[in-house]
C-alpha cells in the first residue's frame, strides 16, 4: 500500500489530510480512482444516498465588477444585460415550487439596482411558499446580510475562488481578499448556512494554493462547498488562457467530501459542460446536491458565466425531468426535505 493510498484510507475515518498530503493526491493522477470511491463512500456514510434538488433562479447578469474569468464582467459590452423584476422573481419561486423543489437559489450579478429593501421583500414574499431560501448575489455590507437574514434567508453562497492573496488580487481589480473572507465571517456570525469553494485551474494556480483552499473550507466551517473548472469565456482577459479539467475539478471535490464529511456538494453544472456525464460523475465522487436552472429560456441564454453552459435548450421541466432521470438510474432518490447541513462530524 503507498503512502497516498493510506493517507486517503485514514481520511476516511478522521476526516483529516495534512497540506503535503493533499498536494501529493492532487498530483498523483494513479490513485484517481480510489480517491473517488473513498469520496463516494464517505458521501454514503454520512449525507447518504439522497440527492437534494435546487432550483435556480439567474434573476440579473448587471454586475458591478470586472473579475477576469467571468463573462459577466462589467467591462464586457457584448453581454445583452437583462434584470428581472421583483414580481417575476417572486413568481418563478413560485413555479419552482410548482416543479416540486424545496429549495430556490437567487442568484445574479453585483447588481446595484437590488438595494437592501428591495431584497427583503423578495425574500420574505418568496418565503411565503414554504421555501428554504439561498443567495448568491455577491460581497454585501454586514447590516445588508443582517437584514436577509431577519427577512428569512437561510443560505449564502459565496466563493472565495482562490485563498492564494496575489492571484486574487490579479482576478479581482478593485475587489480585496480580505474584504471577501469578512463578508464570509460575517455571514457565519449572523447564523446563515454557508457556501464557499473555488475555481480549479485558473492560470498561476498551484496545488498548493489549492490545497490550502481545501483546508480553509474546513477552517472556516463550511456548510456547502461549490467546486468548478474554470472554463475560459470569450471577451474576458483570461479568454486565451488553457482552462481547467474535470478530473482536477473532481478530485478537489473528493478531496473536499473527505474533509468535511457531512457538507453539501453540489455536482455543479461546469463540471456537465467539460462532459456530457460531468454531473454524473460527481454524484460518484462525493457530490449530493443538483441546482437545475428554473430561469426562463430568453434570461437563461444571457447568464453567459463561461460559454456552453450545459441545460440552455431544455425548459425548466425537461431539464428537471432529465436530471432525475439519472440521478435514479445511479440508484440515487430524489430528497423531498429542505437539506439543510445536518452536523454529525
Amino acid at each position: 500500500m503507498t503512502d497516498i493510498i493510506k493517507s486517503i484510507e485514514n481520511a476516511q475515518y478522521n476526516a483529516s489530510l495534512s497540506k503535503s498530503e493533499i498536494e501529493a493526491i492532487l498530483k498523483d493522477n494513479s490513485i484517481n480512482d480510489f480517491l473517488f470511491a473513498a469520496a463516494d463512500k464517505v458521501r454514503q456514510k454520512y449525507v447518504g444516498n439522497e440527492v437534494h434538488l435546487r432550483g435556480l433562479i439567474e434573476f440579473s447578469n448587471i454586475c458591478r465588477c470586472n473579475c477576469f474569468y467571468c463573462g459577466l464582467r462589467k467591462d464586457n459590452l457584448t453581454v445583452q444585460r437583462y434584470r428581472m423584476s421583483a414580481d417575476e422573481i417572486i413568481s418563478l419561486a413560485q413555479k419552482a415550487k410548482d416543479y416540486g423543489y424545496k429549495t430556490v437559489v437567487l442568484q445574479s450579478g453585483e447588481d446595484a439596482f437590488f438595494d437592501k429593501d428591495k431584497m427583503c421583500k423578495i425574500i420574505s414574499s418568496i418565503k411565503q411558499f414554504g421555501l428554504a431560501l439561498t443567495l448568491s448575489i455577491g460581497e454585501k455590507s454586514y447590516d445588508e446580510y443582517k437584514s436577509y437574514k431577519e427577512a428569512g434567508a437561510d443560505r449564502y453562497l459565496l466563493r472565495i475562488e482562490t485563498t492564494d492573496k496575489e492571484l486574487y488580487k490579479k482576478l479581482h481589480p478593485s475587489m480585496t481578499f480580505e474584504n471577501r473572507l469578512k463578508c464570509l465571517e460575517n455571514l457565519k456570525s449572523l447564523g446563515f448556512e454557508v457556501g464557499t469553494g473555488c475555481l480549479v485551474g485558473l492560470p498561476e494556480q498551484s496545488d498548493e494554493s489549492i490545497a490550502e483552499d481545501i483546508l480553509f473550507f474546513k477552517k472556516l466551517g463550511a456548510d456547502m462547498i461549490g467546486l468548478g473548472p474554470f472554463i475560459p469565456c470569450p471577451n474576458t482577459p483570461l479568454k486565451d488562457e488553457q482552462g481547467g479539467t474535470l478530473i482536477k475539478a473532481l478530485k478537489v471535490m473528493a478531496l473536499t467530501r473527505l474533509l468535511l464529511p457531512d457538507i453539501n456538494i453540489p455536482a455543479t453544472t461546469a463540471m456537465e459542460t467539460l462532459q456530457e456525464n460531468g454531473r454524473l460523475l460527481a454524484l460518484q465522487s462525493g457530490a449530493n446536491v443538483v441546482m437545475p436552472n428554473v430561469t426562463d429560456e430568453e434570461c437563461k441564454q444571457k447568464y453567459v458565466i463561461y460559454p456552453g453552459k450545459a441545460g440552455l435548450n431544455n425548459t425548466a421541466q425537461e431539464y428537471k425531468n432529465s436530471i432525475v432521470e439519472k440521478i435514479e438510474a445511479l440508484g440515487r432518490t430524489i430528497s423531498q426535505d429542505y437539506g439543510f447541513h445536518k452536523k454529525t462530524v
